[in-house]
């Protein structure tokens, strides 16, 4: 569901929608993105490592929006 909205979005600009992976960490919607890599380096540039297409120790960066957390 969450790709169908990024997709809906294609034309705003500052979406993060590099962030969103499938739930294994797979980078599944990276050929949405221009260039080979540009998903990848984004997450990088954030400081998630990434390898084989899969965000490393995802269970540590992944959300979930019933946990909250205190700012």
């Amino acid at each position: 569901m969450v790709g169908w909205a990024m997709n809906a979005c294609h034309n705003i600009e500052d979406v993060p929608a590099h962030r969103v992976v499938n739930r294994n960490g797979l980078l599944t919607g990276k050929h949405h993105f221009d260039g080979t890599n540009l998903m990848q380096q984004l997450l990088e540039s954030e400081g998630i490592a990434v390898e084989n297409n899969q965000i490393v120790d995802f269970k540590k960066h992944f959300w979930q929006p019933e946990i909250l957390t205190e700012l």
